[in-house]
């Protein structure tokens, strides 16, 4: 299946910015080996449900190591490791914008503002996640940010990506109440129990077209 961007999204996403020592940003980040090490005192993590896509719904769960410096001379962040649902997202977000994105199981268990998920690798669990959010929320829009906050860069099959998504929706508390990696397919982050972050429920994202440089 062939989907190309721009891509209009609607779904709800929690993220959370996490402390992330060398071995976690570095070593198990995914990120291009090309790009070394990134800067930034946070990385994000986000745990994503599209309930719809270009290639229909899908999961994900991603990590951002932090921001690094690009062959054009600036920083973006980038996408490290990222998993989905779906091999439609996982071709087309290649394909697109130079997501790295694998392949992936989930289990995923809603509760009353309550989420329990679980991804898998051929029945093994690498990641599990015990997530809350509050009832209410306060209407956001990316257009409030600056862009060059917002933009991100992939580097892939000798190619540059770069590209700015736009979202709005309703955003409220959220808690990571238990984490779990590996260490190997996703970073063992340091996650205190109840560490906070955003939730945003019924959210409108639109992937644009990227602007893709030859290396």
């Amino acid at each position: 299946m062939i989907a190309p961007a721009p891509w209009q999204l609607r779904g709800r996403a929690y993220a959370f910015a996490l402390k992330a020592g060398p071995d976690q940003r570095v070593d198990q980040a995914g990120a291009a080996p090309q790009l070394g090490a990134p800067g930034g005192g946070r990385s994000i993590m986000m745990f994503v449900d599209y309930e719809t896509s270009d290639v229909g719904p899908y999961h994900e769960l991603l990590f951002i190591p932090g921001h690094y410096r690009f062959p054009d001379g600036r920083r973006y962040s980038s996408i490290g490791r990222i998993y989905v649902s779906s091999q439609a997202s996982v071709d087309n977000g290649r394909r697109n914008w130079g997501i790295p994105k694998e392949l992936a199981d989930f289990e995923v268990v809603r509760g009353n503002r309550t989420d329990a998920v679980t991804i898998s690798l051929g029945g093994k669990a690498f990641c599990r996640l015990q997530l809350s959010h509050g009832r209410l929320g306060l209407p956001v829009s990316s257009t409030w940010l600056p862009q060059r906050q917002l933009t991100l860069a992939q580097l892939l099959d000798e190619k540059m990506f770069r590209y700015t998504p736009v979202s709005r929706g309703r955003l409220s508390l959220s808690r990571l109440r238990e984490f779990w990696a590996d260490g190997e397919h996703f970073p063992a982050l340091s996650a205190g129990r109840g560490t906070v972050g955003g939730y945003m429920s019924n959210f409108q994202m639109t992937f644009p077209v990227a602007k893709i440089t030859e290396l």
